[in-house]
């Protein structure tokens, strides 16, 4: 069985494919702190995490469905999933609210 991809792999997944260094993120992180995110010995703030995707010109989603999926199959499937289970918390909502 494979590993399960994690948020820093994804992270550095997505730096590589980008063509970025951990230097181009200087604006947002140290060198030192996009490492340990990479190296998963740390997790970053929301708030930490939409600067980053913001150097990585990518929305914070994408790593979170890179972080749980390892192909193209399973990222469409639990892409499904999530619209399936945001449509029924919003629907539910709407039923209490009335």
């Amino acid at each position: 069985m494979a590993n399960k991809p994690t948020l820093g792999s994804a992270l550095q997944t997505a730096r590589k494919a980008r063509g970025l260094s951990q230097e181009a993120f200087s604006d947002v992180s140290s060198r030192t702190y996009l490492s340990t995110l990479e190296r998963g010995l740390k997790s970053p703030t929301l708030k930490k995490l939409e600067g980053l995707c913001d150097v990585l010109e990518v929305h914070p989603l994408t790593l979170l469905l890179l972080s749980y999926t390892s192909n193209q199959k399973q990222a469409r499937e639990l892409a499904e999933k999530i619209l399936d289970e945001a449509e029924s918390i919003r629907t539910q909502k709407a039923s209490k609210s009335s």
